[in-house]
């Protein structure tokens, strides 16, 4: 097994882990997860091919779904809502 698929069952991990936390603990390891998702998936892409990459990317448009639709409508200046 690569260090990248490692990697990345370790992200999946943390992820998950993240997700059984209350949502106001959920804001500082939700960031990182999300900055370093990019990098984790480009490594997969590099080294098991872009079937192997955009598996990864699917995953994680799937898994953060809604900050990234958040963050989609606050960057075009649309109104956002926070779950409460």
């Amino acid at each position: 097994m690569s260090w990248a698929l490692i990697a990345a069952a370790l992200w999946a991990l943390a992820a998950t882990v993240t997700a059984f936390l209350p949502m106001r603990r959920q804001f500082a390891p939700g960031v990182i997860l999300l900055a370093l998702a990019p990098v984790l998936i480009a490594w997969l892409w590099i080294v098991h091919g872009w079937i192997a990459g955009l598996l990864a990317l699917a995953g994680f448009l799937s898994m953060f779904r809604n900050p990234l639709r958040y963050f989609w409508r606050k960057w075009r200046g649309l109104e956002t809502e926070v779950p409460r």
